[in-house]
């Protein structure tokens, strides 16, 4: 049955880890360099990298991320779906396999094949992208780079995407088994994938780790101030505490209470024709700050990322597992 399982899995095991060996090659051409320069320039460093090493860089982070999502498609939503499309699965079960057994090897071998393919994506660049990450939680500009906590840097490195890709896989596999056609259970696998890699940085991530808060005046040579929303929400970057990630904000008066943004801030910032000038913008934060108003910011500190890694990794295996256990009972219950 493993052996019948890889034949029928190796065309598409062999296309993805050749993929991730062209990058790893690639990457390791120009991971020393970029390593030494760190040594050199230190937080610096994210001035100094190249266009080329800037494209590698949002490749990289691009690559691992897709990587989970192609393998829910391709590896998981065909792997029983085409089989009970073309109504091969009984020919495997009159062969003295049981159900169960059948079910085990394939989601057993897909699992382990696809999180090595992520995990080794995730190895390399990771390693390649490790001095840039240490130079913007060093204090390095942000402007182009996201610090590893980022939402989107985050998926991209660490032990996260191998648990990211099992879940893929088992929720491909899993929806084959209902939909039982190859086409629309790949296009509702990508659709649910992506669903919840919006939703678990939006309202689960944040509460995986305890928070840490601070309130920061609101005053012009203070905390770097910037207003979204015609003025309405003010927003405060905590420049002291690199690579942290700022996952609320909440304005508060001078007695300390959570309070909008009063109507005289828009006004003051309101000119006839363009944006206000920086002497404005500051007459404004200043007149704001004197009303005795602050910004309450939670953020996750940049010491937290192993420890939001690890709670996520066991977050996404948990739904692998009980998808793996509805699998089971699904085939024995549901398919005929």
């Amino acid at each position: 049955m493993i052996w019948l399982t890889w034949r029928q899995f190796r065309t598409q095991a062999a296309v993805l880890f050749a993929a991730v060996a062209v990058l790893a090659a690639t990457l390791a051409v120009s991971g020393p360099r970029l390593a030494d320069l760190y040594r050199t320039a230190g937080s610096g460093l994210v001035d100094q990298v190249s266009r080329a090493d800037q494209t590698l860089y949002y490749t990289g982070l691009l690559v691992v991320l897709a990587v989970p999502a192609v393998i829910g498609m391709f590896w998981g939503a065909p792997l029983i779906a085409r089989e009970l499309e073309t109504g091969t699965h009984h020919l495997a079960w009159n062969q003295g396999v049981t159900r169960t057994r059948w079910l085990a090897t394939k989601l057993g071998l897909g699992a382990a094949a696809s999180m090595t393919a992520a995990g080794l994506t995730s190895l390399a660049v990771s390693w390649w992208s490790s001095p840039i990450d240490r130079a913007v939680n060093g204090g390095g500009a942000t402007d182009t780079y996201f610090p590893r906590l980022d939402p989107v840097a985050f998926a991209a490195r660490g032990v996260v995407p191998m648990a990211h890709a099992a879940f893929a896989f088992v929720l491909g596999v899993a929806l084959g088994l209902v939909i039982r056609r190859t086409l629309p259970a790949m296009a509702t696998t990508f659709a649910l994938y992506a669903a919840v890699q919006i939703a678990v940085p939006t309202w689960v991530r944040p509460r995986l780790a305890a928070p840490d808060r601070t309130t920061v005046p609101i005053e012009p040579d203070g905390a770097p101030i910037s207003v979204q929303d015609e003025a309405g929400q003010i927003i405060a970057h905590l420049d002291e505490v690199p690579g942290a990630w700022i996952t609320s904000q909440q304005t508060l008066d001078a007695a300390g209470q959570p309070a909008p943004v009063p109507s005289s801030f828009p006004d003051c910032l309101r000119t006839e024709s363009g944006p206000p000038t920086l002497q404005q913008f500051e007459g404004c934060i200043a007149d704001l700050g004197a009303l005795g108003y602050q910004q309450q910011v939670t953020y996750q500190p940049a010491g937290n990322f192993w420890a939001l890694q690890w709670a996520e990794t066991g977050l996404h295996l948990g739904l692998a597992l009980a998808l793996t256990g509805f699998c089971a009972w699904w085939i024995r219950r549901r398919v005929t």
